[in-house]
Formats: structure tokens, sequence, C-alpha cells
């Protein structure tokens, strides 16, 4: 059994802290970016059934497994799965593989967080006022094959995340998460109200609560379960690194992590009816694909009343929302490191900050100086995206739906998250659940992401 010496560890100050922290890890651009052109792209209501049903079937078990191993280990995810078997142990790989899809995915994120900025300035600025379609398309174009621009842009985010992190679970992440998480759900119901009030507006309400289940596929399942994998963060460790901040017996593990998965959810589903009555209110597609949000949404301003206004409120809520996930994606890494190499928080945070930012140049100059270099028929970013996302997300979910099954055992799973619940628990119905929905969905998806 692997031994460290035992040290006082940070924790969270309450149980509120813990889930409007984890919810904030979990709700980012997957949120509002990604499931609004995914959901777009395959039918809207269809694709809205089919995810909320695999939140609760999958996203929700593994989530509680690896936030429970985290309470249980009472360490970052390396140093507690060593704790938690024994050192050299093929289980620690769970957290090798997490620590790694969270540095890859980190290091493009901080790319894509430069374009938002970059944007919220122009739009506060009034600099997408009168532009054309092909104006607004062409500007989003320079911007992302400018390097020196977009590591510019990147930088302020860069602070930002070190500030936070830098100051602690209680003073820094803590206080930072009860501030902004409700401001964001706040802004979110005011600028769907706001949507929900324009001229046509139904017509995109129906098409996104309506499920035409003539339009589901194979790969509309495929397209939802990789969409809950990003959107929840399952794999990234950052659940464990927060769950390790728990109380170990008297902290509700249950319940945070349902409000945890409800609060992420409830981002998604608002940030549709944010976006879909707004595009059919003014006659633009759906399935705009990924440029939605940097060419679709400009171009939605423009023709909107009072689009200025709610063009600063949307991109600072997706601000928001990016900066809520990389504070935890940077606390993952840096509290890993910090106790593998002995080294203290502060030092942790900016050093491993400053190594993603190398880690980043290579995606930022895909889109400008190297865009003509080719991998497997991928950009350097794309590649990135394809094995963080694809490969190494998914096997570290499968790999902790194994080690449920084959180490802890569903008895001990049920009787450790059950400690400290009140009236919601883990019943023996789980059991099926986990030992065969959950590995062979996941399953799905990685062959998927492999073949594809």
């Amino acid at each position: 059994m692997y031994k460290q010496k035992k040290k006082k560890r940070e924790s969270w100050g309450s149980n509120f802290g813990f889930i409007m922290a984890t919810a904030g890890f979990s709700i980012g651009l997957g949120n509002i970016w990604r499931f609004s052109y995914v959901a777009g792209h395959n039918g809207g209501g269809a694709f809205l059934f089919i995810y909320l049903i695999i939140i609760a079937l999958i996203g929700l078990p593994i989530f509680l497994a690896e936030a429970g191993l985290g309470r249980k280990a009472q360490s970052g995810i390396i140093t507690g799965l060593r704790k938690l078997t024994r050192r050299g142990s093929p289980w620690v790989l769970i957290g090798w593989i997490g620590i790694l899809a969270a540095s890859l995915i980190m290091s493009y994120y901080l790319m894509i967080m430069g374009w938002i900025f970059a944007y919220l300035i122009k739009v506060i600025a009034g600099g997408f006022s009168g532009m054309t379609v092909e104006q607004i398309a062409l500007h989003y174009e320079q911007l992302t094959s400018n390097p020196l621009a977009v590591f510019g842009y990147t930088l302020i985010p860069v602070i930002l995340i070190g500030l936070i992190v830098s100051r602690g679970v209680r003073n820094g992440i803590e206080k930072f998460v009860k501030i902004s998480m409700p401001l964001l759900l706040f802004m979110l119901i005011i600028l769907s109200a706001y949507s929900l009030s324009l001229p046509g507006a139904m017509k995109g309400v129906s098409w996104y609560l309506k499920p035409d289940f003539s339009a589901i596929n194979g790969q509309t399942f495929l397209e939802a379960l990789g969409q809950a994998f990003f959107s929840v963060g399952i794999g990234l460790a950052g659940a464990f690194t927060y769950g390790s901040y728990l109380h170990p017996h008297k902290s509700d593990l249950v319940k945070g992590s349902i409000w945890v998965i409800s609060f992420d959810t409830c981002v998604a589903f608002l940030s549709g009816l944010v976006i879909f009555p707004a595009l059919f209110a003014f006659h633009i597609a759906p399935d705009s694909g990924p440029g939605l949000l940097f060419i679709t949404i400009p171009n939605l301003l423009n023709q909107m009343p009072g689009g200025m206004i709610f063009g600063f409120l949307f991109f600072f809520l997706v601000v928001i929302a990016a900066i809520t996930t990389a504070v935890g994606l940077i606390e993952t890494i840096s509290a890993n490191a910090s106790e593998l190499l002995k080294i203290g928080r502060k030092t942790s945070v900016w050093l491993w900050l400053g190594f993603i930012v190398l880690l980043a140049i290579p995606s930022i100059l895909s889109h400008g100086p190297w865009a003509a270099m080719k991998f497997f028929g991928m950009s350097i970013f794309e590649l990135i995206d394809y094995v963080s996302g694809n490969i190494l997300l998914t096997t570290s979910g499968l790999f902790i739906s194994l080690y449920v099954i084959f180490y802890w055992t569903f008895d001990r799973f049920q009787m450790d998250i059950n400690t400290g619940a009140t009236t919601l628990k883990i019943t023996p119905i789980w059991k099926p659940i986990i030992y065969f929905i959950v590995p062979c969905v996941i399953l799905t998806i990685l062959i998927t992401g492999l073949t594809s």
C-alpha cells in the first residue's frame, strides 16, 4: 500500500461550495457552444430526448464513482489511486490518463477562450454593427489565423485563472463559483426570456422540444453519448479532485452529485432556449455547425433589437462558463502536480499554467501558419481534440466503470457512496446499470472514436 506523509488538506467550506465548484467544472463551452451546434445538427428535440436519458443512466453513475473515489482517497487522483490500490497498480492509469486528457483539452481550451475574449471586446466596442454575413465570416477567419492576436487574448484568461486557483479551494475557487454560477444561471434565464419574446420564436421552441423520432439513428445516439462525456467532464479527474475536498463521512455525495448533474443539464437546456428561438425568429439555420457561436451569433445580433446588449450578455456568459471549467482543469492538474512534486500550490499553479500556454501554441498555429500541416488527415488542433475527447476521455471513463465492477465491487461502492447520504441513496436497482449498461455504452463510444 502506498504511504504518504499526512498533512492538513484543504476542504470545501460547505456542500453548496462543492456543488457550485463541481457544476462550474462541468459547465463550460460544452454546454453553450458544443451542445447547441450538436443538437442543431441532430434534429433538436430528438437529440435532447436521448441526451437526457444518457445523462441520467451513464453520466450520473460514472460521476458518482469518480467523485466518490476522490472523497474516499482524500488526495489527488494519482496518489489517491495508489492509496486505494497500490503503487504500480494498473488502476492508477485512470489518473494518468485523466491528467493527460485534462492537459490536452486545456491546451486548446485556452485558444478558444482567447477567441471568446476577442469577441466580447469587439461586441462591447460595437465592432459587428453593420457587418454582412460574409464580413463576419471573414473576421472569424482573420482572427483565428492570426497567432499573435490569439496568443495575446489568451493571456487574459490565463492570468484570471491563475489568480483564482492560486488562492486555494475556499478563498479562490469556492468564492469565485458562489458568485459566478448563480450569475450564469440568472443571465441564461434573462437571455432565454428575451429570446422567447421575439416574433416567430415559438417555431424554434417547437423544433427544440418536440422530438421527431424519424430523425433518430445510430449516429444520434453516439453524438448524444459523446456530448454527455464532454459536458459532464467524465474521465478528466476533475470530479475526483473536487470530491477529495469533501468531508469523508459527513458530506452527502449522492444529493450533491444529483445537483451537479442537474445544474449542468439545466444550463445546456437553457442555452438551447437562448439560441434556437432566436435563430428561427430571424430565419437562420440551426445546423450551422461549430461556427454557430462565432459566425451565426454575431450575424444574429445585427438583426435583433438591442443586439449589442444581448451580445454583451451572451459572450460574457460564455466567458464565465469557460473560466469555471478552466479553473477546474487547472486545479486538477496543479493539485496532482503539487502532491507528486512536493511543491506549493501557487508554484504548481503558475508552473503548469505556463506549461499549458506553451502546449497551446501548436493549436493556435494550426489555424494560421501551420494550417497545411496534417496528421492522419487532421490539423494539430483536430488531432488533439480527437485524441483527448474520443480516446483518452472515454478510456478513462471505461476504466472507472471497470474499477467499480472488478475492484471496488457493488456492495462496497454502495456502502461508500451512501456514507453521509440522507434521503437519496444508491439502491440495488443500480447494480445492473453499473455492471452492464454503463460499461457497454462507454465501450461503444470508445470503439466508435477509434474507428470513425
